[in-house]
């Protein structure tokens, strides 16, 4: 690993901490200090600093208050489990009977609660389980770097600690379907089958056209890290720390997406996504692009279903950017293309299309129907069934 990466995954891993905010104050409160001690003509800017330190100072409680309120009333709703020195958090209901348990990975670096709304429907019929990467949700921070790889080994471990026992069904969304990839080629004997869910295809970042919003989401989310360390939370969240009622039903009663985003205030969120997003960059995906991508027959004859929409509905912004009709036509067809690549890494891989206009973020809009497709898939799974898909 390169001197730059080493220094970046440090900082990381030291912002990552809400109590960071706290020192980092200290700096300018010393510095201001040692001048006012140099007498009169560095006075104002000894107070300058004695300024800046109160602010980020106050800033940090908030932050640090605000941390303490949100892990009153929203306690973890899974188990934290441990997987060697720090805890994943692993919420596993239903029961499935025979068939294979389900494991959902949502895109980004998000908490595996991002899925919650298809796990209470999928929990009803079969065995769900979601996980929270290191980091995200109600998980500990966990070493840096972060990388997919170290992700997939981390998954089957906590996996296995949480008593959960496979073969496994697996699906996975966007950025999270890459890494259920990886997990089913590293360990093909723990996966029934793979469902993945619009996923992000490594070629897109290595062939494909700059794009500015994957070259600047790790520094996007160290700066949220930043104003999250130092109180700038919206202020409308502050009711929702003080909302009456039990902590079994603050989860159960609220949006989900709204309860993961007040969890998530926690600067470790941040810090984890801006290390393994570096994966999504040119130069990080040359250079973790071995361990990461999945090639063509590597899952052998493993069921895998494809699950994505006909066009790139919802990806407008992508193509705005490029003015030449005919570079645009190109890059169409290239993300129309590159996704399907996924279908050559099994023998038996089958193309499912999504619901007329729905996008990129179907599972959020029809989950419904993602469920359908994997309560299906279940069925097929069972011993005896056709092995076709």
């Amino acid at each position: 690993m390169r001197p730059g990466a080493r220094a970046a995954d440090a900082i990381l891993r030291l912002l990552g901490r809400d109590w960071a905010g706290s020192a980092i104050a200290l700096l300018p409160a010393a510095v201001g200090a040692w001048c006012l001690a140099l007498g009169s003509g560095w006075r104002i800017l000894g107070g300058v600093l004695w300024a800046v330190a109160l602010a980020l100072g106050l800033g940090s409680l908030r932050h640090l208050v605000h941390v303490a309120r949100v892990r009153v009333r929203y306690p973890p709703p899974g188990r934290m489990v441990d997987v060697g020195g720090y805890r994943m958090h692993v919420l596993a209901e239903g029961d499935g009977g025979p068939r294979p348990t389900v494991v959902w990975m949502p895109g980004g670096h998000a908490a595996g609660y991002a899925m919650y709304p298809l796990h209470a429907l999928a929990r009803q019929q079969m065995r769900s389980v979601l996980v929270d990467r290191p980091g995200a949700g109600w998980s500990d921070l966990g070493p840096f770097p972060r990388t997919t790889a170290a992700e997939a080994v981390e998954l089957i471990e906590v996996l296995e600690r949480a008593g959960e026992t496979g073969p496994y069904v697996l699906v996975g969304h966007s950025f999270g379907g890459l890494l259920m990839a990886n997990v089913a080629r590293r360990r093909p004997d723990l996966v029934a089958a793979l469902v993945l869910l619009d996923p992000t295809p490594p070629d897109a970042v290595a062939f494909g056209p700059a794009l500015p919003a994957l070259r600047h989401a790790p520094r996007g989310q160290t700066v949220l890290a930043l104003r999250h360390l130092f109180g700038l939370h919206p202020l409308a969240d502050r009711k929702d720390t003080h909302t009456s009622g039990t902590h079994t039903d603050a989860h159960a009663s609220e949006d989900p997406a709204r309860v993961l985003a007040l969890i998530e205030y926690r600067t470790k969120a941040n810090c984890a996504a801006a290390s393994i997003l570096r994966e999504l960059t040119p130069h990080g995906i040359t250079r973790d692009g071995w361990q990461t991508a999945v090639h063509d027959g590597e899952l052998g004859s493993m069921p895998l279903l494809l699950v994505a929409p006909r066009d790139l509905t919802g990806g407008g912004e992508i193509f705005d950017e490029v003015g030449d009709p005919q570079e645009s036509a190109r890059v169409r067809h290239f993300f129309l293309t590159v996704r399907e690549r996924f279908l050559a890494a099994s023998s038996r891989a089958r193309r499912v299309y999504t619901p007329e206009g729905t996008g990129h973020d179907f599972p959020d809009r029809v989950p419904e129907f993602v469920v359908q497709v994997v309560d299906s898939l279940l069925d097929q799974c069972m011993p005896g069934a056709p092995k076709s898909l």
